[in-house]
Formats: C-alpha cells, structure tokens, sequence
C-alpha cells in the first residue's frame, strides 16, 4: 500500500473516492464539522487530504491539519477511515510524509476502538478532551 499526500489542484477531483472512508470518521466528532465543510477546508488548503492506494485504487484517507504549539509542529489527524494506518509500513509512510511537511508530532482525537489500534502502534494517550458550548 502507498500513502499519498493530494495536492490541492488535484483534492476536486479525488473527493469523491474519498468520501465514504472520510464521512464514517466524521460522524464520531460530535458535530464540529461536516463532511461538506471538510472538503472547503481540503480543497481551500487549509486542511491536507492524505490516501492510501492498493493498486492504484484509493483505500483509505486521512485529513491532517498542521499548526503549531510552542515547542512542536503538530500535524493533527482531524479524521480518518478505510486503510490508512493499518499496518506499520503505511503508519512509517504517514509519519514521512507529516516530517515532510514540518511536523515533529502526530496526535489525534480518537474514540477508544481506535485509540487502541494507535496504542499498537506506538501512540500514547496524551489528554482527554472535554468541551462546553459558550
């Protein structure tokens, strides 16, 4: 499998293979966006579409925002869903890819199932997040 970083010139027109593996993941945000409001921000730039292809059919996409903390560049997985971080080999090419692109951490906010799966691979629990409407 290779895992990819999109272009923006190219995030219209790969959209709509990934969706599907996208709009699962996002229902699991409690509504901080949706899926049509992920896309302007990926095909704005302000948020990164990665894929992860098999035979040059996409399997899996993730969508990572970069920002930074004091002492990190964060590259943060914003959502995830298909194959992506399956194996150690596509985490090695994401993790690649985020130090391309100035990260020196990756984090994520993630319900339990998949917080294990990341556990598997060397991710640690940093902090809970909890919120309340202002």
């Amino acid at each position: 499998m290779k895992v990819q970083y999109v272009s923006t010139e190219y995030t219209v027109q790969v959209w709509p293979q990934v969706v599907k593996f996208l709009e699962s993941a996002i229902t699991y945000n409690n509504g901080e966006f949706t899926i049509e409001q992920a896309q302007v921000y990926v095909n704005e730039g302000i948020w990164s579409l990665i894929v992860a292809t098999k035979e040059n059919e996409i399997v899996g996409a993730a969508i990572i925002k970069f920002f930074n903390h004091a002492n990190e560049r964060v590259a943060f997985v914003l959502a995830i869903g298909g194959r992506l971080i399956s194996s150690k080999d596509t985490l090695n090419q994401l993790m690649q890819m985020c130090k391309l692109k100035g990260a020196t951490v990756i984090e994520g906010a993630a319900r339990e199932s998949v917080a294990r799966m990341w556990r598997r691979f060397g991710f640690a629990e940093k902090y809970r997040i909890v919120g309340i409407k202002l």
